[in-house]
Order: structure tokens, then sequence, then C-alpha cells
């Protein structure tokens, strides 16, 4: 299973960013495609998940400001990021799960600085 994601970029505060990221590979389709994120120093951290009977999931931060989909039929993730803040900063990981299977994109690094 391979994972590739894109959409990072440098944000000024209170921009918006979406990321995707496109699963390929033998897949289950039960399964639950997330978006974590880890800072510099930091312990890496879920930002919301998204599960294959279309239930979501939102950490406290993401809540009202960063929207996941799905699209169960092209094994899609996307997160729509709305405004941004400086403590947003992070590289953005997504992630297909099921079972103990867990799969890792590449990252990609949001920036939010004036």
């Amino acid at each position: 299973v391979q994972l590739q994601a894109s959409g990072g970029g440098l944000v000024q505060p209170g921009g918006s960013l979406r990321l995707s990221c496109a699963a390929s590979g033998s897949i289950h389709e039960f399964n639950n495609m997330a978006w974590y994120r880890q800072a510099p120093g930091k312990q890496r951290e879920v930002v919301a998940v998204a599960s294959d009977d279309g239930s979501t999931h939102y950490e406290d931060f993401a809540k009202g400001r960063f929207t996941i989909s799905r699209n169960n039929a092209l094994y899609t993730v996307t997160l729509q990021m709305n405004s941004l803040k400086t403590e947003d900063t992070a590289v953005y990981y997504c992630n297909i799960a099921w079972g103990r299977a867990s799969y890792w994109g590449q990252g990609t690094q949001v920036t939010v600085s004036s």
C-alpha cells in the first residue's frame, strides 16, 4: 500500500490550505483514513479521521477550522484547513488503517507564518 500526499506550503495566519492524499495498492474496503501532524520537538498527533461509513472525528484544535473528506471509490482523503494559526505549523501525514495494518504517506510541510 502506498500513500501520496500533496498540498502543503507556506501560508499566512488566517489563511487556508488543502491537503490531498491518494492511497493505492491492496486496500481493505473497511478502513479509516486520517491526517496526523508532527511539529518540531513534539510527538505525532492525530488531526482528523474519516471512516468508510462516513463518520468523522476531529481533535479539539481542528474542530470548526478543518474539514476531512474522503472518496471511498478512489481511496483519497483531503483535509481543508481554514483559519490557520502559527501553531498549526507541522509536517502533516496521511494514514490509512484497518485491523493491525497501518500505512503512512511521506508527509507534507505546512508552515503558517507572517
